[in-house]
């Protein structure tokens, strides 16, 4: 039987790829091809807090945010925990963050 030019042979395998070009993983996708226009993308809770504790300071932020770990002997680490374990704190922590990164762009885009 003729073999047919266009067809290959069954018998042979299939490409495989060379050390030098490893193909990517599938988690490996740019993370902006996930969340184009989440503001919040990347940045930490850690980075969020340390933001709101910079504006605003402690008694600030515990008059922004009603939470007792803000209030009562505040420091980073308790609050980062409370804030791990509390959604409706967090929701708050990134709203009031976002709050304070767009009067900051408004008082850039004034001057």
């Amino acid at each position: 039987m003729p073999s047919d030019p266009e067809q290959p042979h069954q018998s042979e395998p299939p490409p495989v790829p060379t050390a030098g070009t490893p193909e990517p993983p599938a988690s490996d996708l740019s993370h902006t091809s996930r969340q184009p226009k989440n503001p919040l993308h990347g940045v930490t809770l850690e980075v969020m807090l340390r933001a709101l504790v910079t504006q605003y300071g402690w008694p600030g932020l515990a008059e922004q945010i009603a939470v007792r770990c803000f209030a009562t002997d505040p420091s980073m680490g308790s609050s980062l925990k409370f804030l791990r374990r509390t959604p409706w704190a967090r929701e708050k922590v990134e709203s009031l963050f976002l709050y304070m990164r767009r009067q900051q762009a408004r008082g850039r885009a004034g001057r």
